[in-house]
């Protein structure tokens, strides 16, 4: 099989999750923080970049980090540009790593309006899908985010979701879909009941032969989106952790069969540039091993 093939192979029929290694922006201080990087240990930009950089490229070089328990990583854009071990970043993922390499390609959240924040807009997404397929990019993940249960709000971000995806499909990518819930939303059933309707509509609206990935927020019912694992349109279902510990997204992740984890924050939880390698690894598998064992229930 081609590289392509056997990267779907995998994203379809292996056990495992998704490593999420896209915080940018705005939220780059924050993972440099969280790592124990403060605020003033960079210059500009480019220093904050090559500091995160230093960090995932320590994750991603980590011997517990493959793709025996990992199916792909999500990455930025910077990320995808640099390399790692003197290859490019995406071609270090799939070749030693066995991990299928995907792309953050929204460029950030929109002002909240009727109770959501669409993705802003994306006037240089073609050429940055171009970009991606050059480095062979697998997929990519796209990121909008509800904060009230409003009907119109939430047909707005699944018709953006989709109308967006359809021009990666195009590009020869596989989009990954992710209509975030906040879990600090005041109705989040009732805002997860439009959502899974609103998806469903869009899913089954696809033209025949192409399939897209969702990630979503677990739940508050357990098994909630298992239409979605057995739909024929959707490659794999995968969950974002949220703002959740790891214990707790974990604990609400075996609850949800089928559906595995794409965790960001909660796979870095406890990971800090003052360890030593040997504390650092130990940790990271640790953390591996509690998300794979989630994901697999």
């Amino acid at each position: 099989m081609s590289d392509r093939d056997q990267q779907l192979q995998k994203m379809k029929s292996q056990r495992g999750f998704v490593a999420a290694l896209d915080q940018s922006g705005g939220s780059t201080p924050k993972a440099l923080k969280q790592y124990g990087i403060k605020e003033g240990a960079w210059k500009n930009d480019e220093e904050m970049y090559a500091l995160v950089h230093q960090m995932r490229t320590r994750i991603i070089t980590c011997p517990a980090f493959n793709g025996e328990r990992i199916l792909g990583a999500i990455l930025f854009e910077n990320t995808m540009d640099r390399d790692i071990d003197k290859q490019p970043s995406a071609d270090y993922l799939w070749k030693v790593k066995r991990v299928v390499p995907f792309l953050k390609v929204d460029q950030g959240l929109d002002a909240e309006k009727d109770g959501v924040q669409l993705m802003k807009p994306m006037p240089k997404l073609g050429g940055l899908l171009e970009r991606a397929n050059a480095k062979h990019i697998f997929g990519t993940k796209m990121r909008s985010v509800m904060k009230q249960a409003n009907p119109a709000g939430i047909n707005n971000i699944v018709r953006q979701q989709f109308e967006v995806a359809a021009q990666i499909l195009s590009a020869g990518l596989l989009p990954i879909i992710e209509p975030e819930v906040d879990i600090h939303c005041p109705d989040k059933p009732r805002a997860e009941e439009l959502l899974k309707a609103a998806i469903q509509e869009k899913l089954n609206a696809l033209p025949s032969g192409q399939q897209v990935m969702l990630k979503l927020t677990i739940p508050d019912q357990p098994d909630f989106y298992a239409d979605f694992v057995r739909h024929p349109k959707v490659v794999r279902v995968v969950a974002l952790s949220g703002g959740y510990t790891r214990q707790e997204a974990n604990d609400r992740l075996r609850k949800n069969h089928g559906v595995v984890a794409s965790f960001s924050r909660a796979l870095v939880e406890g990971l800090t540039a003052q360890q030593s390698d040997a504390d650092f690894n130990k940790a990271l598998d640790a953390s591996i091993q509690s998300i794979y064992e989630a994901s697999i229930t």
